[in-house]
């Protein structure tokens, strides 16, 4: 792999500012950060996630762009940095949908430097502030359209994803986006709702303190997550959330309607069968 030398990340938040830590660890370069909220540029500036502040105007200049924007951005952005860079520069993204966003850049001259990846990492904390240099390590890295992408700037894509601890696998974008609202979006609708529902329902507050175990701290923990994130997220790819959201709703009403009926075995077969979950995802 070519030496890279500088890095330019687009948004510093918890994905962005971990990338620049984690590559900043295992790598000697330097790291420019773009965001357009100052105060994130500040703050990656003073937990060292950045080295410099940088801008659109000097993207040419980078060896490596990581566009961590919200989904709803990272289209426009991806034109915007692709209409610039050199003929050897490496740019990826790293939101969690792609359909869209491949289709908008599939016939850009420089489609070919482009990478469309999705790292399946992240916590409920957003900000420069919740980023960490092992957020990646171990974690599976979903790279889409891959035969659009130039073998050497795959290569070197492959290259910096392994050293910062990601396993990559690859798919097309329409099956992604499928397969990512059942396993991703589907899980977070759920522990919002799921919030939604015991606050409107227990308006103690200091009984859902007092009372909530680590079943539901566990299952809510994702209602924790940032709006300005999962908001573009839902909507962007609203028709495989809403296949989602129908299926989910319907096992949801079928097993209402066994308690309500007291259908003892019914319920229990229902769990039964769902308890090979742990079978598929031990594997």
């Amino acid at each position: 792999m070519k030496q890279i030398n500088n890095i330019t990340i687009i948004g510093l938040g918890l994905l962005g500012g971990s990338m620049g830590l984690a590559l900043k660890k295992r790598l000697n370069l330097t790291i420019y950060g773009i965001d357009n909220n100052p105060k994130h540029i500040e703050k990656a500036l003073q937990l060292g996630l950045i080295d410099q502040k940088s801008s659109f105007d000097n993207i040419q200049q980078s060896d490596v762009v990581i566009i961590a924007v919200p989904v709803n951005k990272i289209p426009e952005v991806t034109l915007k940095v692709l209409n610039v860079i050199t003929e050897n520069t490496l740019v990826f993204d790293v939101g969690s949908t792609k359909h869209n966003l491949c289709k908008t850049i599939e016939s850009h001259p420089k489609r070919g430097n482009f990478v469309a990846a999705h790292p399946i990492a992240g916590t409920e904390f957003s900000g420069p502030e919740a980023a960490f240099d092992s957020l990646f390590e171990n974690k599976k890295n979903i790279v889409c359209n891959a035969s659009e992408t130039h073998p050497s700037i795959l290569e070197k894509a492959l290259t910096l994803f392994k050293i910062i601890g990601l396993q990559t696998d690859f798919m097309e974008s329409e099956s992604h986006d499928k397969h990512i609202a059942y396993v991703s979006h589907l899980s977070h609708i759920s522990s919002f709702m799921l919030g939604k529902t015991v606050m409107q329902i227990e308006k103690d507050e200091q009984s859902i303190f007092n009372m909530a175990g680590s079943g539901f701290e566990s299952t809510v923990r994702l209602a924790k997550s940032s709006p300005e994130t999962w908001t573009p997220i839902f909507l962007e790819n609203k028709t495989n959330i809403s296949i989602a959201l129908g299926e989910y709703i319907r096992n949801l009403q079928a097993f209402k309607m066994m308690i309500d009926n007291e259908q003892k075995n019914e319920v229990y077969k229902m769990m039964k069968e769902t308890n090979h979950i742990k079978d598929i995802l031990k594997s």
